[in-house]
């Protein structure tokens, strides 16, 4: 299994946010965690990124936003070690977790932005490739400004964020450490059930039951408040927790099938694939 590195990042309650641009031969950094979000910015290179338990290939004019203590890794295409005109470039942004904590979670101002970071806890790569709002040159200011200067413009990125939909969101439900948060005890209650039980056979009819509602309006109200469907966000959970057991590395690929819930290890097979692009194998000798 490969190990992972809990990065100490040079970050206070005094200095809270570190910006800095960025040229490398390829990145090199290993796999590893700090309780910082980063924001890292790539001008111009391209490659495969990992955050949690998913995976993403990169390139030119992408931004990922990574959450507090979220493992991740970027590396560059093979042909980066062959051809010496290959190069990565950007700005790396790296921000205490409790930044402006109070402001964000209590200001209605600031609602947008608090929803992305946590939405960040699952790792997330947006393409500035077309956007309107001239956020990489917004980027590209932030490391050469200080003080509350910097501070208004990284308020500026984050907001200007909030406005773009994510290419992707890299990490599985599964994996996000802090719990949906949800408008309505009934959806909460949904969801916890779901989160007890989603390994194990689970009929629809069931679940609307236990919600006091029909399976129809069960469906109709659940997409309304999760954007997925019922069995999306089922299977979305069963991958996940592969992905966990996948990176354990002690169970097989037919014993995670069974374990995760999955009907036979075709079916888990054709859904990982979908989900990650990649066979449980290859996810396997990808990550260890």
């Amino acid at each position: 299994m490969r190990k992972i590195l809990n990065e100490q990042l040079d970050i206070t309650d005094a200095h809270p946010l570190k910006a800095r641009f960025y040229d490398y031969k390829n990145f090199t950094y290993p796999w590893h965690f700090h309780s910082e979000f980063e924001v890292i910015y790539i001008e111009k290179g391209y490659g495969l990124g990992m955050a949690g338990d998913g995976m993403t290939d990169f390139s030119d004019q992408q931004l990922f936003l990574l959450g507090s203590n979220l493992p991740h890794y970027l590396e560059n295409a093979p042909e980066y070690d062959l051809k010496e005109e290959l190069r990565v470039n950007g700005v790396i942004i790296q921000f205490e977790k409790d930044f402006m904590q109070y402001a964000f979670s209590h200001y209605s101002q600031f609602q947008g932005i608090n929803r992305l970071l946590e939405e960040a806890q699952r790792g997330l790569l947006f393409s500035l490739s077309n956007c309107t709002d001239n956020i990489p040159q917004i980027i590209k200011r932030i490391p050469q400004k200080e003080g509350v200067g910097q501070i208004v413009e990284f308020l500026q990125l984050l907001d200007a964020l909030t406005h773009l939909t994510p290419q992707k969101v890299i990490s599985s439900p599964a994996y996000d450490p802090v719990p949906a948060r949800f408008n309505g005890r009934k959806i909460e209650k949904v969801m916890a059930f779901l989160n007890k039980h989603y390994t194990q056979p689970i009929c629809l009819e069931d679940v609307a039951s236990y919600a006091a509602m029909n399976p129809t309006a069960f469906c109709r109200f659940f997409k309304e408040n999760t954007g997925k469907t019922f069995r999306q966000h089922i299977t979305d959970m069963r991958i996940g927790y592969a992905c966990k057991l996948l990176l354990n590395g002690k169970w097989n690929i037919s014993e995670i099938s069974l374990e995760c819930g999955f009907e036979s290890v075709a079916h888990f097979n054709r859904c990982f694939k979908k989900h990650t692009g990649m066979t449980p194998t290859s996810y396997r000798k990808k990550i260890q």
